[in-house]
């Protein structure tokens, strides 16, 4: 989804970092060979999220949809040296295929994947992170932010991305099977109004928000 010119767009993409080697073998890889595809974050995106890592500086990192690793090459480009990233998916049939490609990487050894529901993964993680990134099952984002919000320390960093949902936050009526608008719609109702977090929506592709704990 562009909320922009396509052609501005396109400058912005031109103008900003280029896509390390390594992630465009990991773009073209998962546009061959993986189920819709148009879930990775991508070039811009990635960048987007790289450079927030490394503002924040973050010793341990948690990532809640893994897809095929590439969010969380970018989020890791961030970390301390002794720093950990901890990403969490359902999906065993791509937990090789995301371990090869960090094992490529620089981060390998920091990167550390979980299989399951990250509803019951979050509490047992003996942690507290600097930067979490929330891109999985729109459905539960409201309950994602309720378990993290004690593990996140002062200061912190949560992106949620698919926040505007291509437009559909604006709609007032839904589909009977569309579970996703109102879900996302009450997120970000959420994401406003908790005292604990201050808020901003970034229009990037399909809507970034950044909260930042108090």
């Amino acid at each position: 989804m562009h909320f922009i010119p396509e052609n501005i767009d396109d400058y912005v993409v031109k103008h900003s970092e280029d896509e390390p080697e390594l992630l465009q073998q990991l773009n073209r890889e998962t546009y061959q060979k993986i189920l819709q595809p148009r879930m990775l974050s991508g070039h811009y995106q990635g960048r987007v999220l790289s450079m927030i890592s490394k503002i924040v500086h973050p010793k341990n990192i948690l990532e809640i949809g893994t897809y095929t690793g590439y969010s969380a090459l970018c989020l890791a480009e961030g970390l301390q040296k002794n720093g950990e990233l901890h990403t969490i998916d359902l999906n065993e049939e791509l937990f090789d295929f995301q371990r090869r490609y960090f094992d490529k990487s620089d981060y390998g050894n920091q990167i550390f994947q979980h299989l399951g529901d990250a509803l019951d993964i979050i509490p047992k993680l003996d942690k507290t992170f600097d930067l979490v990134f929330i891109d999985a099952d729109k459905e539960n984002y409201s309950n994602y932010f309720n378990v993290i919000v004690d593990k996140l320390n002062t200061g912190g960093i949560i992106l949620s991305d698919n926040v505007l949902w291509s437009g559909k936050v604006l709609e007032t009526t839904f589909k009977k099977e569309d579970t996703s608008t109102p879900a996302l719609i009450e997120y970000n109702k959420l994401l406003k109004n908790d005292r604990r977090v201050e808020t901003v929506v970034l229009p990037i592709r399909d809507g970034l928000t950044i909260s930042r704990k108090l």
